[in-house]
């Protein structure tokens, strides 16, 4: 069932399936919701209902053009209203890359609402920080400060985002998809402003208490094994820690082992 949500004048895209407990599934960038397409069946197979919803700077009716709309404290109340407009007291969230990072700061803000955590790619925010200093994190998050810059991004994104993601690993025809997304009018934009308005928030991740599961591709070009192997440190629940042999865009092109992550996670909590 799709749906519409409403908060605070901006309107998101929510796809809802399925009967069982929830699961809550936040997309990364620049990718939206489709990201998922190949692991949602998996979990409706396993008897869970999912719910995908294209985020705050991708959903048509939600592409604030401030980049102080997109604090981090923002992006999880759009996370928490979803929930609510669904009915849900607490879900099973699932985060890929910046879905992971909206996904951490659900679990540690917002315990109540989150049964558990399944966070693809993006180590816990701070072993980001911490990593920074002690391996070449720093090298591999360059990127982020090219994304400060105004306007010249945006003309990437809508040019040649989809020839990025290909040399990246994305089969042709998903990263077209997202190349369509990016030349929407505001969505370049709202999608880099995830980025940009990090400096602005006024609220970060803390420890997490929930039971969590963090994936993690051994070849991840963005996301090093210092970062990913210091998470373990702000996690104080159930952990475990799952390597596989693929790359970042582990929903794509490793949908099996995921879906297999997010069943086991979700019936360990249960």
């Amino acid at each position: 069932m799709e749906r519409r949500v409403r908060r605070g004048g901006l309107t998101f895209d929510v796809r809802d399936e399925g009967s069982g407990p929830p699961v809550l599934l936040l997309h990364g960038f620049p990718q939206d919701s489709t990201s998922w397409r190949h692991v949602v069946p998996r979990l409706r197979a396993a008897g869970l209902r999912t719910i995908t919803m294209d985020q705050r700077g991708y959903s048509p009716g939600a592409r604030p053009a401030a980049r102080a709309a997109y604090r981090l404290e923002f992006l999880v109340a759009d996370v928490v209203a979803v929930l609510d407009a669904a009915g849900v007291d607490r879900a099973h969230v699932v985060g890929h890359d910046w879905g992971g990072g909206a996904a951490w700061m659900a679990g540690s803000r917002h315990p109540d609402r989150v049964a558990s955590l399944t966070v693809v790619s993006t180590p816990h925010p701070a072993a980001l920080t911490a990593a920074m200093l002690r391996s070449d994190q720093a090298l591999r998050s360059s990127y982020m400060a090219f994304f400060q810059l105004p306007g010249l991004p945006e003309r990437l994104l809508r040019s040649r985002v989809e020839r990025i993601l290909v040399s990246a690993g994305l089969p042709p025809e998903q990263a077209r998809l997202y190349q369509e997304r990016m030349r929407e009018p505001g969505a370049a934009r709202g999608a880099l402003n995830w980025y940009r308005g990090v400096p602005l928030s006024r609220e970060g991740a803390g420890r997490v208490g929930v039971p969590t599961t963090y994936v993690w591709g051994e070849a991840d070009p963005y996301l090093g094994r210092r970062a990913a192997e210091l998470t373990r440190d702000y996690v104080y629940g159930d952990y475990e820690f799952l390597p596989l042999p693929g790359g970042h865009w582990l929903p794509e092109l490793s949908p099996d082992a995921v879906a297999d992550a997010v069943v086991r996670r979700v019936a360990s909590a249960s």
